[in-house]
């Protein structure tokens, strides 16, 4: 399998644009905290975290269903949300994601890599450069 070197997927963040202005980027942990933090360097958006778990580290399910694995400890609601991903497979870690922020004023999804709101890449799986 190829991977992306940093200078690809960099690039990529700097081309993406957005339509709209977010109030809190909320990345999906731990994939989510990468492509968020390089994200919050473009938007200059404060970061929370959402901590959930459905794959083990090799990418297989780990549970039937994405788990919350930490309470959701920061206030969202009202609040346009920019919600990021590593990868999207499935979309259950993102769909569940959104159920558990219901209450926010509008929530639009970002993975590096699959279907999203916005995404850099929509392609078979890759390894992150990122990834050690």
């Amino acid at each position: 399998m190829v991977g992306k070197t940093w200078e690809e997927v960099s690039e990529r963040f700097l081309q993406q644009t957005f339509a709209e202005r977010f109030d809190l980027i909320v990345a999906i942990a731990n994939g989510g905290i990468i492509p968020a933090a390089l994200l919050n360097q473009r938007l200059n958006v404060d970061i929370r975290l959402l901590k959930i778990n459905l794959r083990d580290s090799e990418q297989r399910p780990k549970y039937e269903h994405p788990q919350l694995v930490a309470p959701v400890d920061f206030e969202f609601r009202g609040k346009t949300i920019l919600l990021v991903d590593d990868r999207v497979k499935t979309g259950a870690s993102l769909a569940f994601a959104c159920k558990l922020l219901e209450g926010a004023k509008r929530i639009k999804t970002f993975a590096v890599n699959g279907k999203a709101d916005y995404s850099l890449y929509d392609e078979a799986c890759f390894p992150f450069p990122w990834i050690l």
